[in-house]
């Protein structure tokens, strides 16, 4: 369960990171400026599509510091997480002759990035 009043003190820490009102964030992720509004109020609680739309938008983001505290912000640069990733030889591969459509990883703080495209 969410704590209303930590998202929102989270949230509010996102668009000061970023340096955006509420209506320019609103505008970043693709919803209305009423829900911004209504979350930092207090009257709404997220909705997974709100947090996945803040989480693809901006990188930095962790999910799980998101959704409630734990982890830290701003999370690894995608270079820094990326540095300590081995390729895996192709022989490795099970089934080479299927195309990869998305990538995902899995850190052990609980925090993972997706790639939906290796091209």
């Amino acid at each position: 369960m969410v704590n209303n009043e930590a998202f929102k003190s989270r949230l509010e820490k996102i668009m000061s990171y970023y340096d955006l009102s509420a209506t320019a964030f609103a505008d970043a992720i693709g919803v209305q400026r009423s829900s911004i509004s209504h979350l930092l109020s207090g009257r709404n609680k997220p909705s997974l599509d709100f947090v996945m739309k803040v989480i693809q938008q901006y990188p930095e983001v962790n999910l799980y510091w998101l959704l409630n505290g734990k982890g830290s912000f701003p999370a690894l640069s995608e270079k820094q997480s990326t540095a300590k990733v081995s390729s895996i030889p192709e022989k490795e591969i099970v089934n080479s002759s299927k195309e990869i459509s998305k990538v995902l990883i899995l850190y052990t703080d609980g925090s993972f990035q997706a790639y939906d495209s290796l091209n």
